[in-house]
């Protein structure tokens, strides 16, 4: 049964969890009591959601995030980041750990792109700052929820993207940054072992583009300071906080 539940003002912001660390000012302490509070729920929400996606049930997993979450009055930024991404972390642990298929890895991860998908329509923009951001995932890398939800969060912010999606040859890259160009390339990349097509790409789009910023991120950069240097890019990190908050410095928004 659906839960009964008051629909919450759409303007309520993200509110900050610990774990996340991101640049944003540290709530109120009533905010502060209201993070406290919802996790117990959050963390019910996600434990059942994992359990949807692994029984391949995507109605529900899409039922709880709508009826339980959004209905609720849950901030979609923390279906985001505390549900799904979360979520996503653990078929990538339990899939590293053989305790389930690439099959059942494939079938989850096919649930969150739904779940997204559907969630799109409910998302809170800010008025239209005028800067488009290209977004993709380097040649080889198949993951693209997070980069799916890096972009939300962009959208969100105000900013007009183009979500190019998984596995984007250089090459073509370069060819449609200089049809159109946009204001910030967005590189994402999750595996370490496509660190070489990360430097291809910003080596081709530098040789169309050699004035545009732009950013790299993902479960990959835990190193991000280095490369960040080597590659002369504007941005390393795994959070999407963090893209929109160096994405608004870059830019000067």
């Amino acid at each position: 049964m659906a839960a009964k539940c008051r629909v919450l003002d759409a303007s309520v912001g993200p509110r900050v969890y610990a774990k996340q660390v991101p640049p944003y000012p540290a709530p109120s302490s009533r905010e502060a009591d209201s993070v406290i509070h919802q996790t117990p729920a959050i963390d019910s929400l996600r434990e059942r959601y994992l359990a949807a996606q692994l029984s391949g049930n995507r109605q529900e997993a899409l039922r709880l995030l709508v009826d339980e979450g959004l209905l609720c009055g849950v901030p979609l930024q923390d279906l985001h980041l505390e549900v799904i991404q979360r979520a996503q972390y653990e078929i990538g642990r339990l899939w590293q750990e053989n305790r389930i298929s690439v099959a059942q890895e494939h079938m989850a991860t096919a649930i969150s792109q739904f779940v997204l998908a559907h969630l799109y329509r409910h998302l809170p923009r800010d008025p239209s700052n005028g800067k488009v951001v290209m977004m993709a995932c380097v040649e080889g890398e198949l993951h693209e929820v997070g980069a799916r939800m890096a972009s939300d969060f962009l959208e969100m912010a105000g900013f007009d993207v183009r979500f190019i999606g998984a596995n984007v040859p250089a090459d073509h890259l370069a060819r449609l940054v200089r049809e159109a160009p946009p204001h910030l390339l967005a590189l994402s990349v999750t595996m370490p072992f496509h660190m070489p097509q990360v430097r291809e790409a910003v080596s081709k789009v530098r040789t169309v583009a050699p004035r545009l910023p732009i950013a790299v991120g993902g479960l990959a950069f835990d190193w991000g300071p280095v490369l960040q240097e080597e590659l002369g890019v504007a941005f390393f990190g795994k959070s999407a906080r963090e893209l929109v908050s160096a994405a608004c410095r870059t830019l000067g928004v």
